[in-house]
């Protein structure tokens, strides 16, 4: 896990990574609730965050003051990209795909049939 925000001694650090310019404390340190921002999320901010209180001197509070929050950016799935293989003609097979490059959680997927499209056909007509 890497070092994301530090408040100590009265000074708030920011570690250099890809969030440095999109974190903050949501609130002034000297209050209690010391929650923290996360602007224009990406799916790459995903992941498991701890949150570690210290209090100088103090070890009877080890282990006891770590807090954890499991954070999944959601991402709408791509338009799909469809095709057919194969001949459609009578008596042949054929197969139709699709599929999304991205979304998360993984999309899926239903397949529905509406009603054919008439084709209307004239035949071949001399003169004028």
């Amino acid at each position: 896990p890497g070092q994301i925000l530090t408040y100590l001694d009265g000074e708030v650090k920011v570690e250099e990574s890809e969030l440095k310019p999109r974190v903050g404390f949501l609130y002034p340190i000297l209050t209690r609730n010391i929650s923290v921002f996360i602007n224009a999320t990406r799916e790459r901010d995903s992941g498991q965050y701890m949150c570690t209180v210290n209090v100088v001197d103090d070890v009877t509070s080890t282990g006891k003051n770590i807090g954890v929050i499991n954070l999944t950016v959601l991402v709408p799935p791509a338009t799909p990209t469809c095709q057919l293989h194969g001949s459609p003609t009578v008596g042949a097979n054929v197969t139709l795909s699709c599929s999304s490059k991205k979304g998360k959680p993984s999309p899926t997927y239903q397949w529905q049939r509406t009603a054919p499209t008439l084709q209307v056909f004239f035949p071949p007509a001399q003169g004028k």
